[in-house]
């Protein structure tokens, strides 16, 4: 009888243990997301001019250093396939702790002069025809917040 008296108390603490983590770990998340109820996430969709989507994606490649030494935090860049509406359409997502703090990043990114050197190339091979931006906050069940 003692023995199953052990197992009991044994599997009593196994879920306690296991109760107290899912507790912590919820409210360690809510805590996590009402800090950063202020985050945001900025969409770039570059139009390409027609065939130089790769050469659009090398010069990002180039300046990627560039934009996370001014906490501009990029989540992923993106090259669409298959779908003749986004041929020539180089995409990439941007999160920033809040819009005034993209504000701030931004005009230090373009102030650099490592930038203006982008700036030149693009005047000298034209690569873009347009971008679309839009910031763009999480919903309350998203996965990324």
């Amino acid at each position: 009888m003692s023995k199953l008296n052990g197992w009991a108390v044994c599997g009593v603490v196994v879920l306690s243990f296991a109760a107290g983590c899912l507790c912590t770990a919820y409210l360690t998340h809510v805590q996590a997301v009402r800090a950063d109820s202020s985050r945001v996430f900025e969409l770039e969709i570059y139009h390409a001019v027609a065939g130089k989507v790769p050469a659009l994606a090398e010069r990002f490649r180039s300046a990627s250093q560039l934009q996370a030494k001014h906490d501009l935090n990029v989540v992923g860049y993106w090259i669409p396939e298959g779908s003749p509406a986004f041929a020539n359409t180089f995409i990439y997502l941007v999160a920033h702790a809040s819009e005034e703090e993209a504000k701030k990043n931004w005009d230090s990114f373009h102030a650099d002069p490592a930038f203006q050197e982008y700036v030149k190339s693009e005047q000298t091979v034209k690569l873009i025809e347009g971008v679309d931006r839009t910031f763009m906050r999480p919903t309350d069940y998203s996965a990324l917040k």
